[in-house]
């Protein structure tokens, strides 16, 4: 926090400096200025607090709450300097990882009373992937590998560095990686399922086929390996993609483009 404050010189901050005397106290509140879903206050608290210590901050929607537009989201009361200082900082977080959350939420509803599962991927930010798998979570959605450690997802330029043979991929993966590790297998065509499925792995992505070829994909897979579905998936497509019964979706545009929540802080003078 204190790293983003200081990219902001929040603590050198002149404009506030040269027009607000520093014994002023104010009231203000965080309001949202469309209906979302809220993620980062915690962020958010801290930002203010490194700037005022002695803030008194009342939190009227935690994380993942759906808001409408008009609602307040914090309400504080303290020194105006510190509020007006550590105001862009706060909001960078909160605007940014709340509109990672409604973009998720979206997702998720539209595929309501299906089997599948909206998952995100490591199509992040650098350095804020922690922080956007987080928002994700709060959007109702579900997390993926968070690294190249953590899991193993064998994709068509790995298969095709070693002249496509799936079953040597997945049987040197299970050789190296931590037992337990689930290996994932990319697969582009009903030949590769197979493929994936007699070199028993775990876990089937399959990408950007048509619903047709996605149904078939996911009856051959269905009690043998986890189905994911990924590919030019949209808020119009999504439902025909859940509805092919694959138990996960995964979306890189939930973190590498979703639009930020409009939030304000306003003012309200002591």
């Amino acid at each position: 926090m204190r790293v983003a404050l200081q990219e902001d010189e929040a603590f050198n901050d002149v404009s506030t400096i040269a027009t607000v005397v520093s014994t002023r106290h104010v009231r203000s509140a965080i309001v949202a200025r469309h209906d979302g879903v809220i993620a980062g206050i915690p962020l958010a608290i801290e930002a203010f607090r490194q700037l005022d210590p002695s803030v008194t901050i009342r939190v009227e929607a935690e994380d993942g709450t759906r808001v409408a537009a008009g609602a307040t989201v914090l309400a504080l009361t303290g020194h105006a300097r510190g509020m007006l200082s550590a105001e862009r900082t706060a909001l960078n977080y909160l605007q940014h990882l709340s509109g990672i959350a409604t973009l998720t939420a979206r997702f998720v509803d539209a595929i309501a009373g299906t089997r599948a599962r909206i998952l995100d991927t490591r199509k992040t930010t650098p350095g804020w992937r922690t922080l956007e798998k987080y928002a994700v979570r709060a959007g109702g959605g579900t997390n993926h590998r968070l690294d190249l450690r953590s899991g193993v997802l064998i994709k068509d330029n790995h298969l095709a560095a070693i002249g496509g043979d799936v079953a040597m991929a997945v049987a040197r993966a299970r050789a190296l990686a931590i037992p337990g590790t689930p290996v994932q297998v990319e697969c582009d065509t009903l030949d590769q399922v197979e493929a994936a499925l007699a070199a028993g792995a775990d876990w089937v992505l399959l990408d950007n086929m048509a619903p047709d070829v996605l149904r078939d994909a996911v009856a051959r897979c269905q009690g043998r390996v986890t189905t994911e579905a990924s590919g030019g998936v949209s808020l119009d497509t999504v439902r025909l993609i859940a509805e092919s019964g694959v138990d996960r979706i995964s979306i890189g545009a939930i973190t590498h483009s979703a639009p930020a929540l409009d939030l304000g802080l306003d003012f309200d003078g002591l």
